[in-house]
């Protein structure tokens, strides 16, 4: 009898792709994000008219030289709440941001590159390489990255600033172990923040495009959690919610801290780590090991899916800032995520 085929483990797939240096071109320039300044000069107009202060403070009729540090000293002078003045100083950073402040950017490499959903790759424009996650699946010849605007960045700022479609950029990886874990019967989740979603897109879509969202015929439930400030701050936002609603076991939780200010955002609002919290099943939880400050979110109704989670039963991939990566890590342990289950990259 002939020996049965086994899948590479996730180690030896990394291990298979070589390094390579190419000469790409890029090939579409997509600003994600827009401008709310409308929105935001009412939404300050609000706050400070309900805290008494006098709205000529919030003349926005000169373009955005507004005085906000005046505008904070008459708040508080007012004996508006600490709520009231986070408020205005949040709607402020989002006024005064560079628009456009997120970018879709493909780039079509001049040869193939392998890689696994998970990786990353070093972009350079100029002398500077900076490094990006892959944020679509090795099926497609172009190669798609989600990238933010970092205020004083190098390469970010000229990608967001100078480049153009046609424009040559060097490509070299891919680099990272972060790769989905061999197929099982353990569901899925994806913890991220801001563009950490990157390398989840890839992931996600390639889990689908595979027939790994089943196991054994068995279908598996695939969670992404994903946390931002505002509603355009989300990328791929509406890939997401169209996925969720064309496959019944994926479940898409955006989660947004500062939306709303600006809207009338009905969905989670805390941050990442609580709200994935607040859909574990309470009775797969070991409540001894949970840390105080977490305990009322194990407790706490979820805005969407009646679907729960047992922790001891997932794998769980975590992308984003360091320091958030870290508390998102740290709380899969507290609430019965194995470590071996586990699989994180951070960034910045």
């Amino acid at each position: 009898m002939p020996e049965v085929p086994r899948h590479k483990s996730k180690h030896e797939r990394l291990a298979a792709h070589p390094l390579v240096t190419d000469e790409g071109h890029v090939t579409l320039v997509e600003p994600l994000d827009r401008s709310r300044n409308g929105e935001v000069r009412s939404a300050v107009r609000r706050e400070v008219a309900a805290a008494g202060v006098d709205c000529q403070l919030a003349d926005f009729r000169s373009g955005s030289d507004v005085d906000w540090p005046g505008l904070y000293e008459a708040l508080r002078a007012e004996g508006a709440s600490r709520r009231r003045i986070g408020a205005v100083r949040d709607l402020a950073d989002r006024f005064e941001r560079p628009y456009p402040s997120l970018l879709r950017l493909r780039v079509d490499p001049d040869t193939e590159l392998d890689f696994e959903p998970g990786q990353y790759v070093t972009l350079r424009s100029g002398d500077t390489p900076r490094a990006y996650s892959l944020a679509n699946t090795p099926a497609e010849h172009e190669l798609e990255f989600c990238i933010r605007r970092v205020p004083g960045g190098r390469l970010t700022s000229e990608l967001f600033v100078h480049v153009e479609e046609g424009d040559e950029v060097v490509v070299r990886g891919p680099y990272g172990e972060m790769a989905l874990s061999n197929p099982s019967s353990r569901d899925v989740v994806f913890l991220a923040t801001g563009t950490g979603v990157a390398p989840f897109r890839s992931m996600i879509e390639h889990l689908f495009a595979t027939g790994q969202d089943t196991y054994r015929g068995t279908e598996r439930d695939v969670w992404l959690f994903l946390g931002c400030a505002w509603r355009d701050d989300l990328p791929y936002r509406e890939w997401f919610e169209s996925l969720a609603e064309n496959h019944e076991r994926f479940h898409f939780v955006p989660t947004l801290t500062r939306e709303p200010l600006l809207s009338d955002w009905t969905g989670e609002v805390d941050y990442v780590q609580r709200v994935f919290a607040k859909y574990l099943d309470g009775e797969a939880v070991d409540r001894t090991s949970v840390p105080r400050s977490m305990q009322r979110y194990v407790e706490a109704e979820p805005v969407g899916t009646q679907a729960r989670l047992d922790p001891d039963d997932l794998d769980l991939y975590a992308c984003g800032i360091n320091a958030m990566v870290e508390t998102l890590v740290r709380t899969a342990r507290s609430v019965g995520v194995p470590e071996t289950h586990m699989d994180y990259e951070g960034f910045g």
